[in-house]
């Protein structure tokens, strides 16, 4: 956040959890697991009684910068790869967070978002098609790692092939609504479908990442269209085959499904952010469920955390202890020996990911 202060326990609760619902931010979220045992792993990190007010008046005592520089170093967090495109008023830019943070940064561009302020400033399709393909075609060279879509929040991951003609109509509505409300949320079908297919076109020569949202996510999400099983027609086209589709959240609870479609695709790999740490204890669970089928080069460790730096730090400590975990018992079980699991550690925690992205990694 730009304003790292809270002192609000119903403000502070709202980090622990999806929902944007001011009752569930008050009463309900400090009861789940996950709230519970991040205060716990908190007090005792800042030195305080296991309470929000004692954890809220813990952190009041630093500053926000000094922080998040304490939480991110004990973490031995390496690199943060950074999508502004989420709450962007409220959160600091990659280039300023790279000034601040212990930890090299990375930014990737968020499609959904670049198209909406795309249709704010340009009056015709084409106009904003031409502007949105140059962007998107110039994002390696401008410094960006990796695209991606949250095409699953606003019209699912069944994702069509409409025409140009269509996608033209659709922005028709959506352009008028621009011009009286000065912004526009892109959700018509025609339109997000057409725009991501037109960034994995320009992806695909690349070989450039794409990170596409699967699961769960933000009250918006109607989760029966977040099932990553949607986007095989897409995968079994052939015309995107150079990309590397990062599906995230786990896809949870589609956990098996992802761990599936990572085993036979060359091109998926599985990002278990969010569900690391919102899974708290039953993110050994998730992990057993994706390693059933999925290799261990295609799962990709991240948080999906934002705003707070306690959010990184706790994914940290439990992505940690729940691959951990999992792989003692596959030692315990003789499926691999400890330097096995040493190495697939290494893979999964940060050398999957340099791959993917091209990034240095020791």
């Amino acid at each position: 956040m730009r304003d790292d202060t809270v002192t609000d326990p119903a403000v502070y609760a709202r980090f622990f959890t999806e929902s944007d619902d001011p009752t569930v931010h008050a009463r309900h979220a400090p009861e789940t697991v996950f709230y519970r045992w991040a205060i716990r792993e908190l007090s005792a990190f800042l030195g305080c009684a296991p309470t929000t007010e004692a954890v809220l008046a813990a952190r009041a005592d630093v500053s926000a910068d000094a922080l998040a520089r304490r939480l991110l170093g004990e973490a031995n967090i390496a690199m943060l790869l950074i999508d502004h495109g989420y709450r962007t008023d409220e959160t600091v830019p990659p280039s300023e967070l790279a000034t601040r943070l212990p930890c090299r940064v990375f930014p990737i561009l968020r499609l959904e978002t670049l198209a909406q302020e795309l249709i704010v400033r340009h009056d015709t399709f084409d106009a904003m098609l031409d502007a949105y393909s140059a962007i998107v075609e110039r994002a390696r060279p401008d410094g960006f790692v990796g695209l991606k879509s949250i095409i699953a929040y606003r019209t699912g991951l069944a994702v069509q092939a409409p025409s140009r003609g269509d996608a033209a109509a659709a922005f028709g509505p959506l352009k008028e609504r621009a011009r009286r409300e000065g912004r526009v949320r892109l959700a018509v079908r025609p339109l997000n479908d057409y725009l991501l297919r037109r960034a994995l076109e320009i992806a695909e020569p690349q070989a450039m990442p794409v990170q596409i949202h699967t699961g769960f996510g933000d009250a918006d999400l109607d989760l029966r269209e977040a099932n990553p099983l949607h986007l095989r027609p897409l995968l079994e086209s052939g015309r995107y085959a150079n990309v590397p589709f990062v599906l995230l959240h786990a896809s949870y609870p589609y956990v098996r499904e992802l761990g599936y479609l990572a085993a036979m695709y060359p091109n998926v790999w599985a990002d278990i952010g969010l569900a690391i740490p919102h899974l708290a204890a039953e993110i050994p669970t998730m992990l057993r469920q994706l390693l059933a089928l999925a290799p261990t080069t295609k799962v990709v460790y991240s948080s999906d955390a934002s705003q707070i730096p306690e959010l990184f730090w706790l994914a940290a400590r439990w992505g940690r202890r729940g691959l951990g975990t999992v792989l003692d018992e596959l030692i315990a079980l003789g499926a691999l020996d400890p330097d096995d699991a040493l190495a697939i550690a290494r893979r999964v925690l940060g050398g999957n990911a340099a791959a993917i992205y091209g990034l240095p990694w020791p």
